[in-house]
């Protein structure tokens, strides 16, 4: 049963006011076009700090910069999010929330603790990691996924991961993610296996972060 969740009102979104007239459609082969995103991020985790398009096309969300969700990480939500994972949005965005509610059934929150997925869409303003669930030792699995909208893929301050799924070392050049967030991570280092998968999205492109790799901060 979907879990009814007091914070849709807050967002614009109660559980029965999703407007059918606006709502962005979803995949055009729903079986198809999930696991083809399913593959391309599972991808993405194997090897860290390579860039991996999501082979699919669904509509774009909206035209705003600020309210702009990247065709990747829509995409993504609609193959992962299902009634029983509820999806935190780091700021209100009555399309998002509408097409998530509708086509996946997933319920939207705007507690992090409580949050299966994450959409950030302001690295520079996301919670802190730690309030986010990182799972438990006897089920790791648990833990959040974030997904992060960032500026560019490719034209960032280079930082080196190393770790299992990269051969010696990957130098990646995200741009729009703090050097707070790279100091806030290392810091969960020591709570393995627990900790938080993440995504950096821009466009129909994602590159995947997940806990098992080493990032060198200064």
């Amino acid at each position: 049963m979907q879990r009814n969740n007091p914070s849709a009102d807050a967002r614009g979104a109660s559980a029965g006011s999703i407007d059918l007239a606006t709502l962005t459609p979803g995949f055009t082969d729903t079986i198809h076009d999930s696991q083809g995103v399913f593959r391309s991020l599972l991808d993405a985790l194997s090897r860290p700090g390579k860039i991996v398009s999501i082979d699919t096309v669904v509509p774009a969300l909206a035209n705003e910069q600020e309210a702009y969700v990247p065709v990747a990480a829509y995409a993504a939500l609609l193959a992962l999010a299902d009634y029983s994972t509820p999806v935190l949005l780091q700021h209100p965005n009555r399309a998002l929330s509408d097409a998530l509610r509708f086509h996946t059934g997933a319920p939207v929150t705007d507690d992090c603790s409580e949050a299966v997925f994450a959409y950030l869409d302001d690295a520079h303003s996301m919670p802190s990691l730690e309030e986010f669930s990182l799972g438990e030792p006897e089920t790791p699995e648990t833990a959040a996924m974030l997904f992060i909208r960032v500026e560019s893929l490719t034209s960032g301050a280079p930082v080196t991961w190393r770790g299992p799924g990269i051969r010696e070392s990957e130098t990646v050049c995200v741009e729009g993610v703090p050097a707070s967030f790279w100091h806030e991570r290392a810091q969960l280092a020591s709570d393995f296996p627990c900790g938080v998968d993440c995504y950096f999205v821009r466009g129909g492109s994602v590159i995947g972060l997940p806990r098992t790799t080493r990032v060198e901060v200064d």
